[in-house]
């Protein structure tokens, strides 16, 4: 039998695990028997002609529309014709706006193709969907607690296919090639979903998303709004300690959130299916930016002892990573220059030219600046 008639269109399940309208199918009737048909059938052309058929006949009388454009659904997301499947699913919602079922269907359709858009599009209406079931009154001559405990069991057999959904959404969200769109469709997800167990993981993504498209002001509306949420946020307090360090403001801030960080580090568990070498490496990593990040406030706090204290415990944490090891050791120099131990500010400069990321230019131009303020030799005697 057909995905689709398995969620929702047929006489096996029942009205109570059913989200949307239930259409039942009378056994040894002219439906019964063309459904039966329709399933039976494997030749894809046979089938197509089958469902033409019933769409004509008894599928245009009363909700067995709905049924025959389910059957239209099943048949193009088999064949892999998304557009025809949004064809027919866009006509189902129009008859069964709170066809939950239709909505998986609509959201596999959607992720099969890599449609981002129609995926949060469809997502948005599934929520609503539920949201709507979740606040349905009681039909008539059911009483509100036996209605209360019905709804309740129906969204626990849906349970799966809501998680589905959600995995769906967010992964088609988070593979946005462009930064930008990535960003603005992992916020919308955590709009939509807002209790879902993706949405936080969404918010930073998007927050980073923004920082790398440049777009600071929607990088600190989302950061500091996930901190709201979720104080001891690792990757946002990692992000705005940065940010706000880089920047010279709101030092304090910085600072707390860089301290809050590694106090974090010190009391998190090992994620499941880590090794410990792989926790080892990324705890260090982590630690090694909060250090770092300390380094930068402290400079532009002029305590530049505290700082190269702080750049010089960043810099073995970070080794693995050029570009944040690179610009730790950059750091480093200036707070040395600063102490007016231009011996070991040479040899931070250097090793920030040592490896290939953004402050290579730099850090040799820094280098150059130094060997040409070199004072002249003492001439022998």
């Amino acid at each position: 039998m057909g995905g689709f008639l398995l969620l929702g269109y047929s006489a096996n399940p029942g009205p109570a695990q059913q989200i949307g309208k239930y259409i039942p199918i009378q056994a040894g009737s002219e439906v019964d028997h063309a459904v039966t048909e329709i399933n039976a059938t494997a030749d894809p052309a046979q089938k197509l002609a089958l469902i033409d058929k019933f769409a004509e006949g008894p599928g245009k009388e009363g909700d067995y529309s709905i049924l025959a454009d389910g059957l239209y659904v099943d048949y193009y997301l088999a064949q892999k014709n998304y557009g025809k499947a949004f064809e027919y699913g866009d006509k189902l919602f129009a008859l069964d706006p709170d066809s939950f079922s239709n909505a998986m269907n609509m959201i596999r359709a959607a992720s099969d193709k890599g449609d981002a858009d129609r995926l949060i599009s469809y997502g948005e209406k599934t929520q609503g969907i539920l949201q709507r079931y979740k606040d349905s009154p009681a039909p008539a001559g059911t009483s509100a607690e036996t209605w209360a405990d019905q709804k309740a069991r129906t969204l626990e057999s849906n349970k799966d296919s809501i998680v589905y959904i959600q995995q769906a959404i967010f992964s088609g969200a988070y593979q946005a090639k462009d930064a930008p769109k990535r960003a603005a469709l992992l916020t919308k997800f955590a709009q939509i979903f807002p209790d879902s167990p993706y949405a936080n993981q969404a918010l930073g993504v998007a927050a980073t998303a923004y920082q790398q498209a440049q777009n600071a002001p929607k990088m600190l509306e989302v950061a500091n709004g996930l901190l709201a949420k979720d104080p001891s946020n690792l990757g946002m307090l990692l992000l705005l300690s940065d940010y706000y360090g880089e920047k010279g403001e709101q030092l304090d801030k910085a600072e707390a959130y860089a301290k809050k960080a590694i106090s974090v580090l010190e009391k998190a568990q090992k994620p499941e299916g880590m090794t410990d070498e792989q926790w080892a490496q990324q705890k260090g990593l982590q630690k090694g930016l909060a250090l770092s990040s300390l380094g930068q406030v402290n400079i532009e706090k002029k305590d530049n002892a505290q700082a190269a204290e702080n750049l010089k415990a960043a810099a073995p944490l970070l080794k693995a990573d050029d570009g944040s090891y690179a610009r730790n050791q950059y750091r480093l120099g200036f707070a040395l220059l600063n102490l007016k131990k231009n011996a070991e500010a040479k040899d931070a400069f250097a090793q920030a030219a040592s490896v290939n990321s953004p402050y290579k230019t730099l850090a040799q131009e820094k280098l150059k600046g130094l060997a040409g303020a070199a004072p002249a030799r003492r001439k022998p005697s």
